[in-house]
């Protein structure tokens, strides 16, 4: 998944590594370049690939319906809820037991944002030289998916003693932090100000591990609890809001 990227040939390039690694799908996150002649020329024997690229319009849409969502950095970020190396990539696909997961990549010029960071499940610092730390889009994407497919059948043969729950896409994530939000709205969490930072320090708790639909029905409850305890407070100070 590559968002924003600048370069068309870059669409050529990962179509192409995305290929060698079995891929049927690639994705984008607009505003991205279309493919142009460049991109097609680069994509040898992916020409499938380019021209069904999935556009969406934000981050968040593109992972909905993952459990899972890996980012890929050469930095180690503040506050990131799981930072991973590369040799840790393979644990964590164990962990999930072949769950759907999402690997993004950010724009070749700035990498993804704070906000677009808060959504993953793990941070995958990639192992360069701290001297020259950023990767080739392509590179990158031909390193991760190595790594991933490498340890791929392994995990996939490995059979848990008892079936897991299931996880929870990120849209289902997504759903509870607003239901939160509007909680903490209502009991003034947000009076001293800084919404956006504590929403996505939420966002970044809810999404460092993955989530089981259980789980976030009970994160949901909670909030809904809140919400209905404070209307009942209310028609209890105005009796002109009681029915009847």
């Amino acid at each position: 998944m590559l968002v924003r990227p600048h370069n068309a040939s870059n669409l050529g390039s990962v179509a192409r590594v995305a290929k060698n690694f079995g891929l049927r799908g690639l994705s984008v996150v607009e505003p991205a370049v279309p493919a142009d002649p460049d991109s097609t020329r680069l994509a040898v024997g992916a020409a499938d690939l380019l021209a069904t690229i999935e556009r969406h319009p934000n981050l968040s849409a593109a992972v909905a319906d993952f459990p899972v969502v890996v980012t890929t950095s050469s930095f180690r970020g503040r506050g990131r809820a799981r930072s991973l190396e590369l040799s840790e990539l393979p644990q964590l696909l164990s962990e999930t037991g072949g769950t759907p997961t999402a690997f993004v990549f950010g724009p070749e010029r700035s990498g993804l944002t704070e906000d677009e960071l808060a959504r993953a499940s793990a941070c995958l610092r990639l192992p360069t030289d701290p001297a020259f730390p950023t990767m080739n889009l392509s590179h990158a994407v031909a390193l991760v998916l190595g790594v991933a497919t490498a340890f791929a059948p392994a995990g996939a043969a490995a059979e848990p003693a008892s079936a897991p729950e299931p996880l929870a896409p990120a849209s289902e994530i997504e759903g509870a932090i607003a239901h939160w939000d509007r909680a903490l709205e209502a009991i003034g969490f947000y009076d001293t100000g800084h919404r956006d930072r504590s929403l996505r320090d939420w966002r970044r708790l809810a999404a460092g591990r993955p989530m089981s639909m259980r789980e976030v029905a009970i994160l949901r409850g909670v909030a809904n609890r809140v919400l209905v305890a404070l209307r009942i407070r209310e028609k209890d100070r105005d009796p002109s809001l009681r029915s009847g």
